[in-house]
């Protein structure tokens, strides 16, 4: 793999101040030779009413999963919704992405009994549309940085995608992407404030002319959050719990196996994570491994702020806050500046990427735990 090719992505410089993401200094215009890769889940709220969320999040993490093993861990930008992805890949990689993602849309139909949309859209067709994609890296721990999209070009393709075009088909049956890493052996991680809120904010259609209104009510609402302390960060400082048996166990399993081979798979990781929870029970360390560091690390690389076009972020809130949140987002929806949906629930839960036990630049993905980021979603499309 030529790392040169992702090069433009990894000079960008770092910003931790998350309120910056309304700050177009931080960003930097995507190449028109890059391609904006896609996915999302179909009828995803139908599914997390059947009571299906984790496999709903199992399906947008493995997106990302499978490109990163078929890209040979470059690195590249991407950003987790819940219930789809969206990321940036150069153009020499666009066909190992893209069958990374016909692979991974196999594999959910197969073994989630999902369906999930992809698609790849040229930036260059993106601008041709009138819209832009510039990228920032948000520094959440010396070791990891989430990209954040804006422009709205990656909002235009995400709507393309959802009208069929520019998709990638799903493999031939019985092909399967490499998921190595991707797991779920997380407990959920209960509020502690009042409730976990999962909310998303996003301009108001043909909200051009008022865009600095909305980076203005953007910033607010972070401040508000931020108010709470560590962001309203829903992880302890000392990082989450790690229950066994774990619950996503048999989801690990489908991830890692053929139908063939499961059973083993499951015994595997099961043996595994006792391993892991007597370890972070007891605090012992390894040569290799200490938990209550990997634990501290898993808190600040887990993505539960993200911008990507629209504001997402699943938060622990207060009822006070909760309170003043809905009354400033009700005031601007009135005035015509954001569309905005929000879903409240007791807890949140990850999905994971872990490489290496042994490094500290493992990924988790946050997201609600009774629907969060789709059903927030569904909200907001209903007006």
């Amino acid at each position: 793999m030529n790392a040169s090719a992702t090069r433009f992505y990894t000079d960008i410089p770092v910003f931790d101040d998350f309120s910056k993401v309304v700050d177009d200094s931080v960003y930097r215009h995507m190449p028109d030779d890059w391609f904006i890769g896609l996915t999302d889940v179909v009828d995803s709220t139908k599914a997390i009413e059947g009571g299906k969320y984790k496999s709903v999040n199992m399906a947008g993490a493995a997106s990302i999963s499978a490109v990163i093993n078929a890209l040979g861990h470059q690195n590249f930008p991407f950003v987790f919704g819940g219930d789809g992805v969206s990321f940036a890949v150069p153009a020499e990689y666009r066909d190992k992405a893209a069958d990374a993602l016909a692979r991974t849309a196999r594999w959910v139909e197969e073994d989630l009994n999902l369906t999930l949309r992809a698609a790849m859209v040229s930036v260059a067709d993106i601008q041709s549309a009138g819209h832009d994609v510039r990228v920032a890296r948000l520094g959440t721990s010396p070791a990891v940085a989430f990209a954040m999209f804006t422009g709205h070009g990656v909002e235009w393709a995400v709507a393309e995608m959802k009208q069929d075009r520019f998709a990638v088909d799903a493999a031939a049956p019985g092909a399967r992407p490499d998921l190595t890493g991707l797991s779920c052996r997380w407990k959920p991680i209960d509020n502690t404030l009042g409730c976990i809120l999962s909310l998303i904010i996003g301009p108001a259609d043909g909200a051009g002319a008022v865009a600095g209104a909305y980076d203005l009510l953007v910033g607010q609402i972070i401040g508000l959050f931020d108010a709470d302390g560590r962001g309203s960060h829903p992880i302890p400082e000392q990082g989450p719990d790690f229950g066994w048996p774990p619950k996503g166990l048999e989801l690990e399993a489908r991830a890692a196996a053929s139908d063939g081979k499961r059973r083993k798979e499951k015994f595997k990781i099961a043996l595994v994570s006792a391993i892991g929870w007597i370890l972070f029970k007891t605090g012992w360390k390894t040569k290799n491994f200490d938990p209550a560091h990997y634990r501290r690390m898993t808190g600040l690389n887990t993505d539960f702020r993200k911008f990507d076009d629209v504001l997402r972020m699943t938060v622990d809130c207060t009822p006070q806050t909760l309170a003043r949140a809905k009354t400033m987002l009700e005031a601007a929806k009135a005035d015509g500046t954001i569309r905005y949906g929000i879903y409240e629930q007791d807890a949140a839960i990850m999905t994971c990427i872990v490489p290496s036990i042994e490094t500290d630049d493992h990924l988790h993905f946050l997201d609600g735990a009774s629907g969060g980021y789709a059903l927030a979603a569904k909200m907001m499309k209903a007006g």
